[in-house]
C-alpha cells in the first residue's frame, strides 16, 4: 500500500487524486432525477437505471424521479426538459443513447437545453473506461454540462458504464458540482 501525497502523487509515482473525503461520502443530499433512453428497456428491466440509483442513494443523494423514453429526440427532450424544472432535482442524469449507432441520438436530444458544456467529465470519463474496456472507449458520447442553472449529465447504457461514472466521478462530487451553480447554500 502507498501513501498520497497532498498533490495526488502516490510515493510509487503514480499520478491520482488527492482524497480529502471518503469516496461515496457525500456532503449534501443532491436530488437527482434518472431518465433511461431505450428502445427495449423500461421500469422492469431498467439495469443501468437501477444501478444508477442505488449508486446514488448509497451515496447519500436522492433520487426524486425516473422516467423511461425511447430514443427519439423529442421523447428524449421533452422527458429532461420536464425533469430540469421538476422541484427539488439537482441534477439530471441520462442513461443510453450516447453511442454512435443511428438510434443513439441522446447528445442531439439534449444540445439544445445546454448552456454551457463541461468537457472534463466526457474526457475523464473515457480515460476511466479506456483503462475497464480499451480502444472502444472513445466510441462513448458521454457528457455533462449546465442547463437551466443543473448540472445535466448524458451517460453510456451499459451498467458497468453507469456504476463506473457513478462511482468514480458523480457520486464523489455531485455536491461540489451543486454547490458551484447554487443549487446549495454555503455551508451546505
Amino acid at each position: 500500500m502507498t501513501a498520497r501525497s497532498a498533490a495526488g502523487t502516490t510515493r510509487a509515482g503514480r499520478r491520482g487524486p488527492a482524497r480529502s473525503r471518503p469516496a461515496h461520502a457525500a456532503s449534501h443530499r443532491v436530488g437527482c432525477a434518472i431518465v433511461t433512453v431505450s428502445d427495449t428497456r423500461g421500469r422492469a428491466d431498467d439495469k443501468s437505471g437501477a444501478v444508477l440509483q442505488e449508486r446514488l442513494e448509497r451515496g447519500g443523494h436522492g433520487v426524486v424521479s425516473r422516467d423511461w423514453v425511447r430514443d427519439e429526440i423529442a421523447a428524449i427532450r421533452r422527458s429532461v426538459r420536464a425533469a430540469l424544472a421538476r422541484r427539488g432535482v439537482d441534477v439530471v442524469l441520462v442513461t443510453g443513447g450516447t453511442g454512435v449507432a443511428p438510434r443513439d441520438v441522446t447528445p442531439e436530444a439534449v444540445a439544445p437545453l445546454v448552456g454551457r458544456w463541461l468537457p472534463g467529465f466526457g474526457e475523464l470519463f473515457r480515460v476511466l473506461s479506456y483503462r475497464e474496456v480499451g480502444s472502444a472507449a472513445w466510441l462513448s458520447r458521454a457528457a455533462a454540462g449546465v442547463a437551466r442553472g443543473k448540472l445535466l449529465v448524458i451517460l453510456p447504457g451499459s451498467p458497468a458504464a453507469v456504476r463506473l461514472a457513478a462511482d468514480r466521478l458523480l457520486v464523489p462530487e455531485l455536491a461540489h458540482a451543486a454547490r458551484l451553480l447554487g443549487r446549495l447554500k454555503p455551508g451546505e
